[in-house]
């Protein structure tokens, strides 16, 4: 079975993924204190039942969640896919739908896993995702996206495919550059001006912050133009 035998999941507020990967205190603070639905990622679901949190479902092959969890969760909450082509992350990521998605827990001690779920993120364009690190978050930028980050701020580009853009209110314009993961990159630039703007040609462009500008961003997304469903 796959997620794809379920209806997609519509929301009309930003949603919360939690993940079976590093969940960190300020995590759980986090998602204590917002409001906003919260799925699980196949073992994430012992995290968020762990935290006495409110789990909305639970999507994933179910090859990590635990028996006891599994029996706690009604059945109508459960999403599981057998596909073993997608990650539970890609698997969540095709189901749900929300102006903004929160993914925690996807980050921590696998690397392998983290890279699994920035390819995630490519292959999703028209969401609108923010993965939750410890220091950092990280998303796929839209085609135009206004930021209003203090000067001095770090500010890091790297491409997942070949992509190109244009930029205001960096240290290091980007415009001019064609940017590969084999190749030119853009990490560790830095704000020169109390606003920045960023457009690329294509959805493959990674923009990572500091976590402390989490909500900003956010906010940033919410009024970004999307991706079409398909853009590659």
């Amino acid at each position: 079975m796959n997620t794809s035998s379920f209806n997609p999941i519509p929301h009309d507020t930003p949603i919360f993924i939690v993940g079976g990967g590093e969940l960190y205190p300020k995590d759980l603070d986090a998602l204590r204190n917002m409001a906003g639905p919260i799925y699980a990622a196949d073992s994430g679901a012992d995290r968020v039942l762990a935290a006495r949190l409110p789990l909305q479902g639970v999507i994933g092959d179910f090859d990590s969640i635990s028996n006891d969890t599994r029996q706690t969760i009604p059945q109508a909450q459960q999403f599981p896919s057998s596909d073993q082509n997608s990650t539970d992350f890609e698997k969540s990521l095709g189901l749900l739908r929300a102006p903004i998605i929160h993914a925690i827990g996807f980050t921590g001690a696998r690397l392998d896993h983290q890279l699994a779920v920035l390819n995630g993120l490519v292959k999703f364009p028209s969401q609108r995702v923010i993965v939750w690190g410890d220091h950092d978050v990280i998303c796929i930028c839209p085609p135009k996206l206004d930021l209003a980050l203090p000067v001095g701020c770090r500010i890091s580009l790297f491409p997942m495919g070949q992509v190109r853009g244009q930029s205001t209110g960096l240290r290091w314009p980007i415009g001019g550059l064609a940017f590969t993961p084999d190749g030119q990159i853009g990490t560790s630039n830095i704000t020169d001006r109390a606003t920045q703007s960023l457009q690329f040609t294509a959805p493959l462009m990674l923009l990572c912050l500091p976590r402390d500008h989490l909500w900003h961003l956010a906010a940033a997304l919410s009024s970004a133009p999307h991706w079409p469903v398909h853009a590659k």
